[in-house]
């Protein structure tokens, strides 16, 4: 024993000399450490993404993209709430194979470089301490990477904006044309990803100005930015006229940024007068976003107060001409205020949602300031407390609706709900909302789709000989179903006894109740996992009065 404790004596400092060498070197060298966390992001996203079912969003975009030409693909983009980009990459990319890791592979590198290029930009600014931590939080944040491993266009609007916001620093300080274009680029196609994106666009392009009016380029580099905001306002422009403009008239103005396909979760992100404080609703909502890009309610708190402390300590220190501070201001403020503004005239949504997932590569940046600062400079230090922030906020995950918990989402529930589906005879119809006709759409179909909306309120589709009716409403309720259940057999003229399979699959609202506990009814429900459900309904059988029924 005497032997063993000499030797844990002798081992201690040994050890602690290796780790002070190790730390030396990760100082003076982050970047090989800094690619090892890059493909650990990796393989955490391909690992996320595989083995679980799409969720009804992604089937939407799938849908949207299979189809027979670049035009009807470009068509059937104008019916959601996105810029047309990731439905045409989806069009290009579904050859491919039809695999979930697969599908979502193009997202999934799209995410991962957002980070290598938000660390490239924020060494170059702020030095390799800070781009180092920055990049761990933007590789293992719970937010990050699962909008890293979902067909949406997050993964693409953050590497758009960050690659425009990378370019743009490489062509201020090389005098570079070239890279001042490629900025250009990558901010037009940030606006094809993401109407977010024009939050974006105007903080970077006032965050050029005053770099440029600080450093003052020589005037090609001024020419090449002026024609690059030119074509981004003109492609801006474009935007709107071909397809805002028409969501705004088919879905009720600015409603068709809040409420799009039945999102009432948002509500809460809009500003409404005379409900709460403009002061409490900036400071409510500013809190939300930090919650939700941690992944974790308390983390997230401490994060935004962090956050506050890493500009102070910034603006401290960024000692010289006012335009040097007001380009930090820009920088990390602006981005926010952006955003709120917009809530506050009730144009887009502030808050834990992840509509606001454009704000991680700027919210990061001031958590690192703050996080170097408490390790005195360490870049070792930095990066191993963003490692144990970032794992604290996956092991204590704070999940907001809507969600989907991966054991949920297990592609075999999937396999096993489609198994039962198609051992129901054709002669039957299926019954769903309109969540669920995509996922119906992707995983019982095996060919494309045509909807058929000739009766009114109602679409359906063939598939494989079944048919399937597809209410107008987004997710089913007690009262949606009740009230779709009676139109859609006056509708259809179902007689007295025929039988329908009602299915539910995604997002359901289990914390509130279960469809198939519908009051009232006895009903024998088929459960896969906790997302999906398939029970029978008769019709002419009784249904339960509108007043017995929850308000739900």
């Amino acid at each position: 024993m005497e032997q063993l404790a000499q030797n844990d004596r002798v081992a201690e400092p040994a050890i602690r000399i290796v780790a002070a060498r190790l730390g030396r070197a990760i100082d003076a060298n982050p970047r090989p450490l800094a690619v090892a966390l890059l493909l650990a992001g990796l393989v955490v996203r391909l690992f996320k993404a595989s083995g679980t079912y799409l969720n009804p969003d992604e089937a939407m975009h799938l849908l949207a993209a299979n189809q027979s030409s670049w035009w009807l693909t470009y068509k059937a983009s104008l019916t959601l709430a996105h810029p047309p980009l990731l439905i045409l990459l989806l069009h290009l990319w579904r050859g491919m194979g039809r695999s979930e890791l697969i599908l979502r592979m193009p997202v999934i590198l799209a995410g991962t470089a957002a980070c290598w290029l938000a660390y490239r930009w924020l060494a170059g600014i702020f030095g390799e301490g800070v781009g180092a931590t920055a990049l761990v939080f933007m590789l293992f944040l719970p937010s990050s990477i699962q909008l890293s491993a979902e067909l949406r266009q997050y993964a693409l609007l953050v590497v758009f904006e960050v690659g425009a916001a990378h370019l743009l620093e490489v062509a201020l300080a090389k005098n570079s044309v070239r890279a001042m274009l490629s900025s250009a680029a990558c901010l037009c196609l940030a606006l094809l990803s993401h109407y977010s994106a024009f939050l974006v666009a105007a903080v970077l392009g006032t965050y050029a100005l005053i770099r440029m009016l600080h450093r003052r380029p020589p005037l090609r580099i001024v020419a090449a930015w002026e024609a690059s905001q030119i074509t981004a306002l003109s492609l801006c422009y474009f935007l709107y006229v071909s397809h805002l403009s028409t969501l705004g008239r088919n879905f009720g103005g600015a409603s068709a940024l809040r409420g799009f396909m039945g999102d009432e979760y948002l509500n809460h992100s809009y500003f409404v007068p005379g409900k709460i404080n403009p002061l409490v609703f900036v400071f409510a909502r500013t809190g939300g976003v930090f919650q939700y890009l941690f992944g974790q309610s308390v983390v997230g708190d401490f994060a935004y107060v962090a956050f506050v402390a890493g500009f102070v300590l910034a603006f401290s220190r960024w000692r010289g001409a006012l335009l040097r501070r007001a380009e930090l201001v820009c920088l990390l403020l602006f981005p926010f205020a952006a955003t709120c503004a917009a809530a506050l005239a009730r144009a887009y949504p502030y808050g834990g949602t992840r509509h606001c997932f454009f704000l991680l590569p700027f919210a990061v940046t001031g958590v690192a300031v703050a996080v170097l600062a408490a390790v005195r400079g360490r870049v070792a230090g930095g990066i191993l407390t963003a490692l144990f922030v970032a794992g604290v906020c996956n092991l204590f995950l704070s999940p907001r609706s809507p969600y989907l918990a991966a054991e949920s989402q297990s592609r075999r529930h999937m396999s096993d709900a489609i198994d039962f589906l198609r051992q129901v005879g054709p002669e039957t119809p299926i019954f769903a909302d309109g969540q669920t006709s995509f996922l119906l759409a992707h995983y019982l179909c095996t060919a494309p789709v045509t909807f058929d909306a000739r009766v009114e309120g109602f679409v359906g589709f063939e598939c494989g000989g079944r048919r399937v009716i597809v209410a107008r409403t987004f997710i089913f309720t007690y009262r949606s179903l009740r009230d779709q259940w009676q139109l859609m057999l006056d509708r259809y003229r179902l007689a007295p006894g025929a039988r329908v399979w009602v299915a539910e699959m995604g997002w359901l609202p289990h914390s509130r109740f279960e469809l198939s506990d519908f009051p009232g009814l006895h009903l024998e429900p088929h459960h896969f996992g906790n997302n999906l459900e398939v029970f029978q309904l008769t019709a002419g059988q009784a249904m339960p009065a509108p007043e017995l029924l929850p308000n739900s």
